[in-house]
């Protein structure tokens, strides 16, 4: 990303990093400014009847959201600059030792305003940590998740179906190619015989992850991250107090792969209670028994997509992504999420280096355990301007 310097006085943020220490002064640090401004025409055709205007799913593609609402048209265009962002990020040495803090907003997945006046959407955070040498605190990616890997598709997400996608406040600390981190834990869980999705933040154990980076000589990246992470729940349903937990975990290899000009993408993710981690929450992490235990709900997922290179304008991106669950439809019941896959192939071209206009079609399906699917097909008109 191109990055603008801004005058040192002006920053707020600028000057609660500088006062952190003493040897540190104004002129020693560095203040940027970044980010795009991006607007996106959608045509949509939803098999089962579009959701209502503003809903998530006219927005970018969620697994679990195109099943459609009976009784509307299928086909809906929206215009929208939502994914705008814009962050700034502060640099500063202090007695040796490098700490910056960065802070990034944009305006998706709210649905407050609307398109029949002002289109005004509330601002939310992206990103908020520092980071002191090898230490970062503060809200980012998941450390199982490389954000890097992902396709270059025009859709939000891109492959949302089959890659880990997260970002909440972490403890992480790196070392070469090594990071360990300690991560905020949600519990999401599927009644015995199914109904709504009971969230649970009464956990007192973070979510652990560790994560090894490889770089080769010929210019390839990956990948390989594992979790574990303590399922719990304590709450009360009708006359029966539930006080459960169970063990999740996973493990995730992701890579960028160079072939020639150019490139291969890939994720791949195995394990049992990854539930939120995966798929936007396509699938909860675990169902109650019985009993009011907790059993594990194991999922795998991944994509693949291959970019292309027409020469230095232009260039192509295909991409196929999925993920399944193994459901015990004897205690989730057979109206839960079974599978979810989705296609891309886009056309891109950059007149110059900071500006890009694209069109993607993409084409989605979800289906139930019950056999009740949805699909989605879409047409993507994008304009890109990065800062």
């Amino acid at each position: 990303m191109k990055q603008a310097k801004l005058s040192l006085m002006g920053s707020a943020i600028l000057l609660a990093l500088a006062s952190s220490a003493n040897a540190a002064s104004l002129k020693d640090t560095d203040v940027e400014f970044g980010g795009y401004i991006k607007a996106d025409i959608m045509f949509s055709d939803y098999g089962n009847g579009a959701p209502d205007s503003g809903d998530l799913s006219r927005q970018f593609y969620v697994p679990g959201t195109i099943y459609g609402k009976e009784g509307n048209g299928n086909q809906v265009v929206d215009f929208q600059a939502r994914e705008t962002r814009f962050n700034f990020k502060a640099t500063t040495d202090v007695d040796g030792h490098k700490l910056s803090g960065f802070i990034e907003l944009d305006f998706m997945t709210h649905t407050d305003g609307n398109e029949r006046t002002s289109n005004s959407y509330s601002p939310r955070i992206r990103h908020a940590f520092v980071s002191y040498d090898n230490w970062t605190v503060g809200q980012t990616w998941t450390t199982f998740q490389n954000a890097a890997a992902l396709p270059e598709n025009l859709d939000f997400v891109g492959a949302a179906d089959g890659t880990p996608f997260a970002r909440q406040t972490l403890l992480r600390y790196t070392k070469g190619n090594f990071q360990f981190a300690i991560e905020n834990p949600e519990t999401t869980v599927t009644p015995n015989q199914g109904g709504a999705r009971i969230t649970s933040g009464s956990g007192v154990i973070p979510d652990v992850i560790a994560r090894y980076n490889l770089k080769t000589d010929g210019g390839a990246a990956f990948s390989f991250a594992g979790i574990a992470r303590q399922l719990n729940l304590e709450t009360k349903i009708g006359a029966t107090q539930i006080d459960s937990s169970a063990l999740g975990y996973g493990a995730s290899v992701a890579g960028i792969i160079p072939v020639g000009k150019d490139d291969l993408r890939f994720t791949a993710t195995y394990g049992e209670g990854l539930g939120r981690y995966m798929a936007l929450n396509y699938i909860n992490a675990g169902v109650l028994d019985a009993n009011g235990d907790i059993e594990s709900i194991r999922t795998f997922g991944g994509f693949v997509s291959y970019r292309h290179w027409w020469n230095e304008q232009w260039r192509s991106s295909v991409t196929l992504s999925g993920m399944q669950a193994d459901n015990d439809v004897a205690l989730t019941g057979s109206g839960v999420n079974k599978d979810a896959y989705s296609g891309y192939i886009n056309l891109l071209y950059s007149p110059s280096k900071p500006l890009t206009f694209g069109v993607e079609y993409m084409y989605a399906k979800n289906s139930k355990e019950n056999g009740d699917d949805g699909d989605l097909s879409r047409i993507m008109f994008s304009a890109k301007y990065v800062l």
